[in-house]
């Protein structure tokens, strides 16, 4: 979610109290709710799919560290916060398997990755 639902939302919020005063330009104003129509598009695709992106890549992640548990928070911003702590975890297990030559570990981590990579794309993802 790079940018953040959240920000996407307040910028096309003020671009909506920008471009519904009666000065504002023609040609801009049809580019600029063109635009926006179109990131509410995704901002929704996104945010709909957020919480069961996350929860999976959690268990995901967190097998592969051999930790136990799940996500009891199920907030978008409790689901973030513990996928940031378990990539992190993620990226120094990576390192460790690279350096002790464990390449069953680094490709069972790049198959989680790309796995990750295809979960997040969106509809309008050209690859």
């Amino acid at each position: 979610m790079n940018p953040p639902v959240p920000a996407v939302l307040a910028e096309l919020a003020n671009l909506a109290l920008r471009y519904t005063m009666p000065d504002a330009p023609p040609a801009e104003r049809a580019s600029n709710l063109g635009l926006s129509a179109m990131l509410l598009t995704l901002a929704a695709e996104v945010w709909d799919g957020a919480a069961a992106n996350l929860v999976e890549e959690n268990r995901a992640v967190r097998a592969l560290l051999g930790e136990a548990g799940e996500d009891a928070d199920l907030r978008l911003s409790a689901l973030k916060a513990e996928n940031d702590r378990l990539r992190a975890a993620l990226i120094e297990a990576h390192a460790a398997a690279e350096q002790a030559g464990d390449t069953a570990r680094v490709e069972a981590i790049w198959v989680e990755l790309r796995a990750s990579t295809e979960r997040r794309k969106l509809s309008i993802s050209l690859v």
